[in-house]
């Protein structure tokens, strides 16, 4: 099978960069996957689990907060405002913005209720990451 670059990246870093052979996540219209020689395909992403299958054939998991997904001539580059392998997820961290978002959307008082939404999907995919690939 043959491969195309990825490039993904967030404002404080590059996380990753490197041959793939598929790359997979969720824009607002559900789950998206991109194969080598794919059209060209631009779209926004939401907070999901993001999983790629390296150049040597391993899966790769990461959560992914909402970016830019861009791919044209076998190069995707992927700019997220947060990214990070199950390894470095604060499962504490998560677990607290869970119980705030949960408070703001039940108490339903002069609150985004979009953003608190959001916010408790990024703490929800993050911990149902940590759950499942962090050993």
């Amino acid at each position: 099978m043959s491969t195309y670059k990825l490039t993904l990246i967030t404002p404080d870093k590059e996380l990753y960069s490197g041959q793939i052979k598929k790359f997979k996540s969720v824009n607002l219209d559900g789950q998206f996957e991109i194969l080598p020689g794919h059209t060209r395909f631009v779209t926004i992403t939401k907070p999901a689990m993001t999983s790629f299958t390296d150049e040597n054939g391993e899966e790769k998991v990461l959560f992914t907060s909402t970016g830019v997904v861009e791919f044209s001539d076998n190069n995707l580059t992927f700019c997220c405002d947060a990214a990070e392998w199950p390894k470095d997820i604060d499962t504490k961290r998560a677990e607290s913005a869970k119980e705030r978002a949960e408070k703001r959307i039940n108490e339903n008082s002069h609150v985004d209720i979009k953003r608190a939404e959001i916010a408790l999907l990024r703490a929800v995919t993050r911990i149902n990451i940590v759950e499942k690939y962090s050993k």
